[in-house]
């Protein structure tokens, strides 16, 4: 059974909440977090400290972590975060486009994350793991956010209802993206023991949703900390990552598309035609195509959308085989671009849904790019079919939206 635990949260002040909350560090560029390098409580100050040093820094350098350090030192200094003194669970709900989920803050037990009670769908990459070890060792602290999902459970939707309904929310405000946060905190101890122990015997197992690499990087962080003799009671906070976990139910996964750079040699009529061998090929012209249901695929190419369809017997009804980035993965980027690895490849990209079909053509019309694909998005049932047989996606399968603020509760090891 999953195991959680409450923790002391340094959050902001109820007043700058606002100000302080970002949008996760791998989703932005450092270009744009540079933008609000003026706004001196934004807290990409500490999660892309990159941008308050001279341009030419390697993002990986030991300087950018121990920038970081000092900021979040700094905040704590001039209380911008201040730590709550008992430990706590945290209510964060998140509303956009009139769609509202609601998710538990807490500590996830790494133990669970090591023995699969904690279910994965991808592999993580080994440097982005080192980046978030390196954040994670200077700071001192897990800043970002590990969003998982479990099958529906009353006992704990229960206490989460019956709180948001009796007590006000510590902060509530929308974004500048349309997005609205609204956040409690449980302080109650016999609340925060009850829902303790409801997961305990209620809830068997999670999934990642998203956060592959702060999940596995703080778990290598807790395995040196135990080998470094740190670990007496297996109690200490190194022994859990922050996670906020939602009901499968009021979760909804994006389309996640690709582009890709060249051809691999070919002209773009040899493509259309050698598609045609798995896929039944459709122009559609200008109008740009998202796929509707599954096995259908959107392809732009010199200026013209089409409309692929996978042919019967060209693909397996496995877990992981049914998938359409699976699909699209062997039939086309595999087989016909030359893309065998798209962990490591450079000559592809990955565009979330929520950028629009209007981002694949801005990048291919301005010639960065010379394909787009359009792809039927994963279920939340198929994501935890694929974690339940033990395999893994193909890279970059799922966007979740809305994506969690940064900064609105920090997790100190």
């Amino acid at each position: 059974m999953a195991k959680i635990t409450p923790f002391m949260g340094l959050r902001p002040n109820k007043e700058l909440a606002s100000e302080v909350a970002t949008l996760p560090y791998d989703v932005v560029s450092v270009a744009e977090a540079r933008e609000f390098r003026k706004e001196k409580n934004n807290f990409y100050h500490v999660t892309r400290s990159e941008i308050d040093l001279p341009e030419n820094t390697d993002v990986h350098s030991i300087a950018v972590y121990e920038k970081a350090k000092e900021t979040l030192d700094a905040f704590v200094k001039d209380k911008i975060l201040v730590q709550d003194k008992e430990p706590c669970y945290y209510i964060y709900e998140l509303v956009m486009n009139g769609r509202s989920q609601t998710g538990l803050v807490c500590g996830s037990s790494i133990d669970d994350y090591n023995n699969g009670i904690i279910k994965k769908h991808e592999f993580t990459r080994p440097e982005k793991e080192l980046d978030r070890i390196n954040h994670i060792t200077i700071t001192g602290a897990q800043t970002g956010i590990v969003f998982l999902a479990y099958n529906d459970c009353e006992s704990v939707q229960s206490i989460i209802d019956n709180w948001k309904q009796t007590h006000s929310p510590e902060y509530d405000f929308t974004g500048k993206d349309g997005v609205r946060h609204i956040f409690w905190v449980i302080d109650n101890y016999a609340k925060v023991a009850s829902i303790t122990h409801n997961f305990s015997i209620d809830v068997p197992c999670t999934y990642i949703a998203d956060g592959h690499h702060r999940a596995a990087s703080a778990a290598k962080v807790c395995k040196e900390m135990r080998q470094n003799g740190y670990s007496i009671g297996g109690d200490e906070y190194f022994n859990y990552f922050v996670t906020c976990i939602f009901p499968a139910s009021q979760l909804e996964i994006q389309d996640y598309n690709r582009v890709v750079k060249d051809l691999n040699g070919k002209t773009p009529e040899q493509l259309v035609a050698e598609l045609d061998t798995d896929f039944t090929v459709t122009k559609i012209g200008s109008t740009a195509f998202k796929p509707a249901t599954p096995h259908e695929f959107g392809m732009y190419l010199g200026g013209d959308w089409y409309k692929l369809v996978s042919k019967p017997g060209t693909y397996s009804e496995d877990p992981i085989g049914v998938l359409d980035v699976s699909i699209l993965s062997q039939n086309v980027l595999d087989k016909l671009l030359g893309i065998k690895d798209q962990r490591v490849d450079k000559r592809i990209d990955f565009v979330g849904g929520i950028r629009g079909m209007e981002e694949l053509e801005k990048r291919v019309d301005s010639k960065e790019m010379a394909v787009a694909f359009s792809i039927y998005p994963v279920s939340i049932k198929q994501l935890f079919t694929v974690a339940d047989s033990g395999n893994v996606m193909p890279p970059k399968s799922t966007w979740f939206e809305p994506k969690l603020r940064d900064g609105l509760v920090v997790y100190t090891i």
